[in-house]
Order: C-alpha cells, then structure tokens, then sequence
C-alpha cells in the first residue's frame, strides 16, 4: 500500500471519529450528560463497512467488466480495505460477546 493509500484510510478514520465526537450521532441523556447513543455508533459502523464493501464490489465488478477507466491497483486497493475493515468489526463484535458473556458469569 502506498503512502496516498494510507493516508486516504486514515482521513477516513478521523472523519468517522470526528463525526462520533461531535455529535453527528444521536445522543443520549445519560445522567444529565449527553453522550453518543451506543446502538447508532454500531449501526454507523456497520453501515460504513457495508458501504466499503459495495464500493469494492462495484470497482471489481467494473474491472471485470473491462472499463477503462479501473485499473487493477484501485480494485486491489478497494478489496483491501473492505477486508480491513470487516476484520475489524469481526474483532469488535468478538469483544461486544466477550464483555456480554463475562458480564453473564458475574453474580450478583
């Protein structure tokens, strides 16, 4: 991956952290205080992943297709961030299950 490829993925990442920071999201009353509502980070996330997804779909489908203008290293480029990023929320999800189960085991 080149420089300009990693440095598009980590503006990706503080857009989506600043959109979670300044309440682009629904928030919450939580004790008086506003906070993020959990369920909407998640479903952002998912949501941004999905779209990573199709987007690399599309360009693949499209460099199949024989369009001129994808070239090999875009679909590449593309495919490797929707693996990312699904591994990623596949971690995630592990550690929601996790922390549920643990919490299952306290007693009370």
């Amino acid at each position: 991956m080149s420089d300009i490829d990693i440095s598009q993925v980590l503006a990706q990442m503080r857009v989506m952290a600043s959109r979670a920071q300044d309440g682009a999201l629904q928030p919450s009353q939580v004790n008086g205080a506003e906070k993020p509502d959990f369920g909407q980070l998640l479903k952002s996330s998912i949501n941004a992943v999905n779209e990573t997804q199709q987007q690399a779909g599309k360009l693949s489908d499209a460099f199949e297709a024989g369009n001129p203008n994808v070239d090999l290293t875009q679909v590449m480029v593309a495919l490797q961030k929707a693996n990312v990023s699904f591994q990623a929320m596949t971690q995630v999800r592990n550690k929601l299950v996790d922390a549920y189960n643990e919490i299952m085991r306290m007693q009370f």
